[in-house]
């Protein structure tokens, strides 16, 4: 199989595999390459969405690529969609992998199977869902990749069940965290990207993103990649999602856990403490991060460290915001399989 993956890596981006350097350092991609979005405007669309049980969950889910590939598991992150990696799925399938990307739960079509359970946007809750995914379907190891909400899910499940996690991608880096570090105080201009967080903290914030969930959601998209000129269709494609009826209240939750304001379950608990801790993540990784991206991220120096095993940080230039596989799908597919196989 890994024979299979690096003829199709060597079709698709015209490098010998192994090639690319690893360790901490800065990796330009040629514009052409990362496909640096002056304008957007994909029709792609997924199959049929499939659905299946797992843990609390009713999990809707895209599907592609082989069978008996090796799997490759995308998390979308607030306020995106499944649509982020549109693109990136036929390369990472057309180089033999088994592609599967969830909607996390308070999206698309994953539904909870039962009205008593908590609407709980904690992060070990998240990552926990992904965990029992893939026990539902059988899969052992996958590749695990993400931005924003995804990307610290795909973190954390490669801390928690390294036994389970390939490789790991993840978009701005080590993104685990704990209430009590939420508490800290920032510097006034990095509290300011976070202005939301603190209007989600109000009931005004609440009720204001359930009145206006595609208009806030835009906003979002806008702010946190400038550069993208994305149009009406693409937004709207992917904001359907969010019209799943416990969109507000996943979201809402999750920030205001983050802040200390609203309290987890117990039976996670026992994960969080070990997230609170900060683990060191072994399994082989690469993080990116777009050159242009507006929304809050830490910078690759700060968390290097975070990271043991075979490592490496990549910058995609030319624009690229903070959605990075939907605004360079050739860039994130490249880091899935390199990740996986350098």
């Amino acid at each position: 199989m890994k024979q299979i993956i690096d003829q199709h890596r060597r079709q698709f981006f015209g490098v010998a595999a192994g090639t690319v350097a690893v360790g901490l350092g800065v990796i330009d991609l040629a514009r052409a390459e990362t496909e640096a979005p002056k304008s957007s405007a994909s029709t792609a669309s997924f199959g049929a969405i499939k659905q299946i049980d797992a843990g609390v969950l009713n999990v809707g889910y895209a599907e592609a690529g082989p069978s008996n590939g090796p799997v490759a598991i995308l998390l979308h992150g607030w306020p995106y969609d499944i649509h982020a990696f549109v693109d990136v799925a036929p390369i990472l399938a057309k180089a033999g992998y088994r592609v599967i990307i969830p909607h996390l739960r308070g999206y698309g079509t994953t539904r909870f199977l039962s009205s008593e359970t908590p609407r709980n946007g904690e992060p070990a809750a998240m990552a926990a869902d992904i965990i029992a995914l893939m026990d539902k379907l059988e899969i052992k190891k996958a590749v695990i990749a993400g931005f924003d909400w995804g990307a610290r899910t795909a973190d954390i499940i490669a801390a928690l069940w390294p036994e389970r996690c390939r490789a790991l991608v993840s978009v701005s880096g080590y993104l685990i965290s704990s209430q009590a570090a939420g508490n800290a105080p920032l510097a006034p201009s990095a509290e300011l990207q976070w202005w939301y967080q603190f209007y989600f903290a109000t009931e005004r914030g609440r009720a204001g993103y359930e009145k206006y969930t595609h208009d806030f959601a835009k906003l979002i998209w806008k702010l946190a990649s400038p550069q993208w000129k994305f149009d009406d269709a693409t937004f709207n494609r992917s904001a359907a999602a969010l019209d799943n009826k416990d969109h507000v209240a996943i979201t809402i939750h999750n920030y205001r856990w983050r802040l200390g304001l609203a309290q987890g379950e117990a039976k996670y608990e026992h994960l969080e403490k070990k997230l609170a801790a900060a683990p060191v993540i072994e399994v082989p990784t690469i993080t990116m991060e777009g050159d242009a991206n507006g929304a809050p991220h830490p910078d690759p120096s700060a968390y290097a460290k975070k990271f043991s095993g075979r490592y490496e940080f990549r910058l995609i230039t030319g624009g690229i915001g903070h959605n990075l596989p939907q605004e360079a799908p050739q860039a994130f597919a490249k880091a899935v399989i390199d990740a996986d196989g350098a």
